[in-house]
């Protein structure tokens, strides 16, 4: 390549680079300060359009559209990760509590715990108060199944008796006992379900479930708890 060609095309370069957007965390920043939540997917392990699921409180579809940006204060980071797991069921059908909080996000054999029939619950200790601003869970996803009665509480003692808020509720008719819930059921993805909370302070996170479209048994991928220290 001749000197004049390659002063050529560098400068062709630059033109372009200066009418391109250039990326960046203040590029996502609101007028209030919150940055765009980033959360790592795990792959996507169907494709396709669902097998026909009925189900009386279905969101409507989103027709391929990602889920939309969500925004949380600076300083927001996963404090659910490595963190102890306990659960109604002491003995999973199949993997150990802890694969919950592991990173592991993935659908697979071996990165998701098998809870027993009925209204199961998993619990995580966050070994702290936090602020919390967003849960992320994954149930199963590689396969399109809707779970039942996913409720999701925070408190500040394990027997959760001390302030406790329900965050996320979609038992629309309250078979699970804990109040009737006002969000959609919906159909397990690769995304997960993104639960917004609007900086309720707890140390304990509680997720319920009772089974699914699929089966009675309860699954649980991954939970990651996005939230900031209270001091």
């Amino acid at each position: 390549m001749t000197t004049e060609r390659a002063i050529g095309m560098a400068l062709a370069l630059l033109v372009v680079a200066s009418v391109m957007p250039i990326a960046s965390a203040g590029a996502q920043e609101t007028k209030d300060g919150k940055v765009k939540l980033e959360v790592k997917l795990p792959r996507p392990m169907f494709t396709g359009t669902p097998k026909n699921i009925r189900t009386p409180n279905l969101e409507p579809a989103r027709k391929g559209k990602k889920r939309a940006d969500f925004f949380v204060p600076k300083g927001t980071t996963n404090v659910a990760v490595d963190k102890a797991v306990t659960g109604s069921d002491t003995e999973p059908v199949i993997g150990e509590l802890e694969l919950i909080t592991d990173g592991d996000k993935e659908g697979v054999e071996g990165s998701y715990v098998e809870l027993g029939p009925g209204q199961q619950y998993v619990q995580i200790d966050l070994e702290a108060k936090y602020k919390i601003h967003a849960i992320v869970m994954w149930h199963y996803h590689s396969q399109a199944r809707v779970y039942r009665d996913v409720i999701i509480q925070t408190a500040n003692d394990p027997d959760f008796i001390m302030d406790v808020q329900t965050v996320y509720n979609n038992d629309h008719d309250n078979s699970a006992g804990l109040g009737v819930g006002k969000a959609y059921e919906y159909i397990e993805t690769y995304e997960g379900r993104l639960a917004p909370v609007k900086g309720v302070v707890g140390r304990y996170v509680r997720l319920y479930s009772s089974g699914s479209t699929s089966n009675e048994l309860n699954h649980y991928t991954e939970v990651e708890v996005f939230a900031q220290p209270t001091e």
